[in-house]
């Protein structure tokens, strides 16, 4: 494949035959190094066949195979001739990041933290089709979840009305018709909010190691020093079955309305027609589902950490500095050409990254940009950075989500065979809890790339900028 250097930290896959637009991979040459490994590049050039896509195909520095679309893709399509994709968007709606700050200065509760990250394990569920945390959701309740989002748990008591302005799109997405999610989606969603699930979600406790701007992270709330939690979750069996059941009608509207594409993964519908209105009013309420369940979690969190440090909610200042979501379609304005369009833009393993001023953030941000939380893998660490108006221009106000995989989960557990994986993580001053050792192993720090050099590419392509760096002291999986 034919890769045009445009500087150092973008590359650009020439547009050719039926692809609409050009290609374009935010990386270093060594990052793009890792993604010839896959077929993630080969993917960016297929989503740049779809019908109404503008401007480019977008990867991010953390890009890796996915299904359709390559996770770390972004891809933004027009009202009037675009199209909605599932593969966009990905099977788990809305998995994103949550990140708390707290009061806590790490050196003062050391010694209490295997309590902490035993507490929490036991507080939260975790693990594959984990649940309990709350209650099965009566028919009422699930369509209020549905409907409203992370709104229903702090109604339920789960958090305060003033988390949901930290939250991304208030922690409710526009649209949602819990009628046209399927049964079994409300089914498999029915016992797991407020929990964590498998694979690469977790719960992190972390140290704020480095602070690069003061002035943006006194306005997060950020200290150097303090303990802070990430949160990443999604919409846990209900999202993947709205997608997994959605995909299904795409590949009939495919054929329905004579839609083309390299790849069948990338089944998609017009945004005009009522195939793609479904799976928008669907994918809406599994975002919805995600941001209640991130919410639920959060409170659980907070609870566990007052009962096993016997404090106060005053001594614990414990607060939402913002919630992203990663895997996601919005309807959002952007210039394109010399005017202004709506656009759907596709987020797939990518994460907003709003500049200064913009109406779509946190009043209280708006002075220095929308937070973009950038976890890495559980022995290394995580970054906050700030969104800028480089970003607007270039990707839709688009950043990277995380470290991104290098290895397989398959070549993972093959390389972690015979090793103590919990005693590593120790000795590098992580403790480590999860359901299993599959896990651990999966999800170990070789699988992934280097999350500093991820973060410094889109830093340098002036996508972002950096506003601290945290280091993981605890960690929990599913």
């Amino acid at each position: 494949m034919e890769l045009k250097r445009i500087n150092p930290y973008l590359w650009e896959i020439p547009r050719e035959g039926n692809m609409r637009v050009p290609g374009r991979i935010y990386a270093t040459r060594e990052l793009l190094a890792d993604s010839k490994s896959d077929e993630s590049l080969q993917q960016v050039r297929n989503v740049a066949h779809l019908p109404g896509i503008v401007k480019y195909s977008i990867a991010m520095p953390d890009i890796h195979w996915g299904y359709g679309f390559p996770i770390g893709g972004v891809a933004a399509t027009r009202l009037s001739d675009g199209v909605i994709s599932p593969g966009g968007v990905g099977y788990d709606i809305n998995c994103g990041v949550r990140l708390i700050a707290t009061s806590l200065v790490y050196s003062e509760i050391q010694d209490k933290l295997p309590d902490i990250v035993e507490r929490l394990y036991q507080t939260i569920p975790a693990g594959v089709g984990s649940s309990g945390a709350v209650k099965r959701l009566s028919h009422a309740d699930q369509r209020r979840v549905l409907e409203t989002g992370a709104r229903w748990a702090v109604e339920q008591g789960y958090g305060t009305s003033e988390d949901l302005q930290f939250t991304e799109e208030g922690g409710c997405l526009q649209g949602a018709d819990p009628d046209v999610v399927s049964d079994r989606a409300k089914e498999r969603g029915s016992t797991q909010l407020g929990t964590l699930g498998s694979g690469n979600h977790f719960l992190e406790i972390d140290v704020i190691d480095e602070i690069f701007l003061p002035e943006e992270a006194e306005v997060f709330g950020l200290r150097q020093g303090n303990l802070a939690l990430f949160i990443h979750s999604g919409s846990r069996g209900l999202g993947y079955q709205v997608c997994d059941d959605f995909l299904a009608v795409m590949g009939k509207a495919m054929r329905k309305y004579n839609i083309e594409l390299p790849d069948r993964q990338l089944a998609c519908a017009p945004l005009s027609s009522e195939e793609g209105k479904r799976y928008l009013a669907a994918m809406a309420g599994a975002a919805n589902f995600a941001w209640a369940n991130r919410q639920v979690m959060m409170s659980l969190a907070e609870k566990a950490l007052l009962e096993v440090l016997n404090t106060t909610p005053r001594n614990l200042g414990f607060r939402l500095i913002y919630d992203v979501c990663h895997n996601i379609a919005k309807f959002e304005r952007h210039r394109v050409d010399e005017g202004e369009q709506i656009l759907c833009v596709h987020r797939k393993g990518a994460t907003r990254a709003f500049p200064p001023g913009s109406p779509k953030i946190p009043e209280l941000y708006r002075s220095v940009g929308q937070p973009v939380l950038i976890p890495g893998d559980m022995g290394t660490g995580s970054y906050v950075l700030v969104g800028t108006q480089q970003a607007m221009e270039e990707t839709f106000g688009s950043s990277c989500h995380g470290a991104g995989r290098v290895q397989s989960r398959t070549q993972a557990l093959k390389q972690g065979q015979g090793r103590d994986l919990f005693g590593e993580m120790r000795e590098k001053g992580v403790i480590v809890m999860a359901t299993g050792r599959r896990t651990v192993a999966e999800e170990m720090p070789e699988a992934y790339k280097n999350i500093h050099a991820v973060v410094d590419a889109i830093v340098q392509a002036g996508i972002s900028r950096k506003v601290a760096r945290l280091r993981p002291v605890g960690v929990i999986k599913g």
